[in-house]
């Protein structure tokens, strides 16, 4: 005798059951792979493209990097002299420049004949070939509180500091860690 089952009762052979199971397991771990990957790119790496050549060698035209923009907005570090950071231009806030930190609040800066001296000594600069040096000077500035004065480290074609003044703290959104294309430069800045 056979039962007349309806399809409500239509037993699903467990096969199925595993792999609908496996579909959605792998579509909520994509979710999440994707959840966990916006809030990195969003709240914490930002990846950008450098444009230009005022941080070459360290920085290449159309490079692409990671920048932390986490850590100095939580005053889990603070801006030191030395970091490669990026901030929303002084005179078009529209536009984002990358430089390095040479001058922080309290410090007193010069440049005789393109050595910069901070809090009166010369400051090593090994980043910075002997091509890329300019021979300018600039006279000595004590830097603000909450200022920055920061530099390109292609010396003699870089916009920066020395034209058109210190950085504000609060313009400065990232910090730049980490190298990813093209290839051969892939690694952690300095």
């Amino acid at each position: 005798m056979l039962e007349d089952l309806s399809p409500a009762e239509t037993p699903v052979p467990s096969s199925s059951r595993s792999s609908l199971w496996s579909a959605l397991s792998w579509v909520r771990d994509l979710a999440f792979s994707v959840l966990i990957a916006v809030i990195l790119i969003v709240f914490i790496y930002q990846p950008v493209k450098v444009e230009g050549t005022s941080m070459m060698p360290t920085l290449t035209d159309q490079e692409r990097i990671f920048i932390n923009k986490f850590t100095y907005h939580l005053g889990l570090g603070d801006i030191e002299r030395g970091d490669t950071v990026v901030f929303w231009f002084p005179l078009d806030p529209t536009k984002s420049y990358i430089k390095r930190v040479i001058g922080i609040p309290g410090d007193v800066v010069r440049i005789e004949a393109g050595q910069v001296i901070v809090n009166g000594r010369p400051l090593e600069e090994e980043y910075v070939p002997e091509e890329y040096r300019d021979r300018v000077s600039w006279e000595p500035h004590r830097i603000p509180p909450n200022q920055f004065f920061v530099l390109g480290d292609h010396r003699n074609s870089s916009s920066d500091s020395r034209t058109w003044g210190f950085v504000n703290r609060d313009a400065i959104y990232g910090k730049a860690v980490f190298s990813y294309w093209p290839p051969q430069k892939m690694g952690r800045l300095h």
